[in-house]
């Protein structure tokens, strides 16, 4: 991968491998998680949705035929869909062991970072404050922009309330974009938790009504400056799709490695 100067700069090499052990130091701090043979299985009693329940694998994990039928079983007691999400780099012998086993290929996407160095902000959007919830309704209220845009009802969801919250008081951050003309939340996303000063933004949605106005750039912006504020050394993301992409990389957000995720289907 070839990168400008000022983007190596921001950026260490060989940070793919960062990034692989700060989603399985998560994982493994989440409060209902197992261990299964060579895996991590991240479960959310409280959210059913797939991104919130998956495995991740150990550094190298080979694992054999009868550990991932174990893990199968795992998510089948759980009521959750057996559910993988790792870089093929760091377990070479993980994705063909799985497939192998039944399971399909998701999706493959970048992962992206940046570093204080690298972030370029855009200019205000007309009508929009960028700033973090205050109130219990403040939260319901960026968990429905959430839920609606990921294909929800627009309820806020429990535990996307629970994730937001958490990120905020253990050193994220949570972010909201709110209409200055009514007071409206049109937009809300989160940086989680740092792991060794890694931080994950996710969850950024903006409303249908105010969409292709800037927000979401504007919005991801926020997020990662709060979160280089509060002492985070890198912020790092897995873009929904290519055009969701070049908005990242015109905030400063560059690729650094690739993931896939993998499921086995009921």
């Amino acid at each position: 991968m070839t990168m400008d100067r000022d983007t190596r700069e921001a950026v260490p090499d060989g940070i793919a491998a960062d990034l692989q052990d700060c989603v399985r130091t998560l994982a493994q701090r989440s409060p209902d998680h197992r261990r299964v043979g060579p895996f991590t299985l991240r479960y959310n009693p409280a959210w059913d949705i797939p991104p919130a329940n998956y495995a991740v694998p150990d550094a190298g994990a080979a694992p054999t035929k009868a550990e991932i039928d174990q893990l199968v079983a795992a998510f089948r007691a759980l009521q959750r869909l057996p559910r993988l999400e790792f870089q093929p780099a760091c377990a070479p012998e993980l994705e063909p062991a799985l497939l192998a086993a039944g399971f399909t290929v998701e999706r493959r996407a970048p992962l992206m970072a940046c570093a204080p160095g690298g972030l370029r902000e855009p200019g205000p959007v007309d009508g929009i404050a960028f700033g973090e919830p205050a109130d219990d309704a403040a939260y319901a209220a960026a968990a429905a922009v959430q839920n609606l845009a990921y294909g929800g009802t627009g309820e806020a969801d429990e535990g996307a309330i629970r994730w937001l919250r958490t990120a905020a008081a253990g050193g994220g951050v949570a972010g909201v974009a709110t209409d200055t003309s009514d007071g409206t939340t049109v937009g809300a996303g989160g940086c989680s938790v740092p792991v060794d000063g890694l931080s994950e933004l996710a969850g950024l949605a903006v409303a249908a009504s105010h969409r292709r106005r800037g927000i979401g750039a504007g919005l991801s912006a926020y997020l990662t400056a709060t979160a280089f504020a509060r002492g985070c050394r890198l912020v790092w993301l897995e873009p929904a799709d290519a055009a969701i992409e070049r908005i990242y990389a015109g905030i400063g957000y560059r690729r650094v490695a690739e993931k896939v995720d993998v499921s086995l289907a009921p």
